[in-house]
């Protein structure tokens, strides 16, 4: 073996021989951290050549009969019906919003091993006794080593390994012994990445990670972490609001469209099977600047409640707050309504809520993002057997969306008899008389 010294820019994983104060490729300041690599240098190496097999992809064994189900119809529909045996999951989401909570839900019921390198066992005991699991099926491994996770996994009975399901918490703090930088730096994450994916494919065993974000929301590590694993999950939701909403940004076996509802209760993570009635349970009912919308996410349509707020500004700019919608998005559909239907909101504070801690960017909430805005700005609720729906042109016309009829039979089902949407409107100026 040949030691080799680089450093290593812990932002961008860029590689150099010498110090530098900034990264030449993400422009980071004091990111560089040398570490040792070891290389290894054989003559006979260029003459050794791997063995070559050739396989009928109609010989490939069916995966898809051996997805283990969590118990959870809602996480098994944001994976593709389960989670395949040897695939690696990535799970994110900010801190306390629940990601331990749920995956120790999901042991709880299918059993398996939890990996916690951030709590003791006591600590994942009690735990477990508050979300009402007794743990007879789960083993904890309180380890922070990749090679002695990597190890305790190899040496599982080989029956016992499709069946098995194995919890990471978390690999910000794993560390390999190959490398000298400290757990949760671009190295490390990279190469416990490399190690954990490499067992997982080699004994069937499938491999949630559970991995932590940035400031910014974006997931921590290495970009590359999340072209190597499977699937990336993200769990989002405000942290003081009941809903939890658990995403799919990347999918290699399902579809990535697809979301689970959970609601925190005091005993855990619920799943929700009528987002709905969760999302419209707290609505207050004729009161102007609220309206309720449908959204769609994957193939499940959902109602939600869209709250605006117009008051006179006493600021040179007003300001234009969304939560839970696009802010360029919400500029956007201010400027058509002065432009198209001359409503002063040059001098008007315009704030945009979307209840229940959901975030929105699709288009078919435009023009219910209006009719909140129009019905604050002239103080006349909505009624509340309405929903609306459809996306809102530069020209104030109402554009098509995607699954129209889904949406309408959705509405239709909780209740709501009057529905206007790209079928009942063609421009804003006919649904501003409607609030006349």
């Amino acid at each position: 073996m040949k030691l080799r010294t680089v450093y290593v820019c812990q932002q961008c994983s860029f590689e150099t021989h010498s110090w530098l104060g900034k990264c030449p490729n993400c422009d980071t300041w004091n990111s560089l951290i040398e570490t040792v690599k070891d290389v290894a240098v054989s003559r006979q190496s260029s003459a050794i050549r791997k063995t070559i097999v050739y396989q009928k992809l109609s010989d490939v064994k069916h995966i898809d009969k051996n997805r283990l189900k969590s118990g959870f119809i809602e996480f098994d529909r944001v994976m593709g019906g389960g989670v395949v045996s040897g695939s690696v999951t990535l799970l994110a989401g900010d801190p306390g919003i629940g990601k331990s909570t749920l995956l120790l839900h999901i042991l709880g019921a299918v059993g398996g091993i939890y990996v916690s390198g951030e709590e003791s066992p006591e600590q994942v005991k009690l735990r477990a006794k508050r979300l009402g699991i007794n743990g007879e099926n789960i083993t904890i491994l309180a380890e922070t080593s990749v090679e002695g996770i990597v190890s305790a996994l190899e040496a599982l009975p080989e029956n016992d390994r499709a069946k098995s399901l194995v919890i990471v918490d978390s690999i910000q703090t794993l560390a390999s012994e190959d490398l000298d930088g400290m757990a949760g730096s671009v190295g490390q994450i990279r190469r416990s990445a490399e190690l954990l994916i490499g067992v997982a494919k080699r004994c069937g065993i499938s491999i949630i990670i559970i991995g932590h974000v940035t400031k910014e929301g974006a997931i921590a590590g290495p970009k590359v972490l999340e072209h190597m694993v499977d699937t990336v999950l993200y769990l989002e939701g405000e942290r003081f609001a009941n809903a939890r909403i658990l995403r799919t940004l990347k999918n290699r076996f399902g579809a990535v469209e697809e979301v689970g509802i959970f609601e925190m209760v005091d005993s855990g993570l619920n799943e929700v099977t009528n987002p709905s009635a969760l999302f419209l349970q707290d609505r207050v009912k004729n009161v102007a600047g609220s309206v309720v919308t449908v959204i769609l996410e994957g193939t499940r349509p959902m109602l939600i409640e869209i709250q605006a707020l117009a008051v006179a500004s006493q600021l040179a700019m007003p300001r234009r707050v969304g939560n839970g919608f696009d802010y360029n998005r919400l500029q956007l559909l201010i400027a058509i309504l002065q432009k198209r239907l001359n409503i002063p909101l040059g001098s008007f504070d315009v704030f945009v809520n979307v209840s229940g801690g959901m975030k929105i960017d699709e288009p078919a909430v435009d023009l219910a993002v209006c009719f909140a805005i129009l019905s604050s700005f002239k103080n006349k609720p909505v009624d509340p057997k309405t929903a609306v729906f459809g996306e809102v042109g530069l020209l104030g016309e109402i554009r098509r969306v995607a699954g129209e009829d889904r949406r309408v039979k959705e509405a239709k089902r909780l209740g709501f008899s009057t529905i206007y949407s790209p079928a009942t409107l063609s421009s804003l100026s006919k649904a501003s008389q409607l609030l006349i």
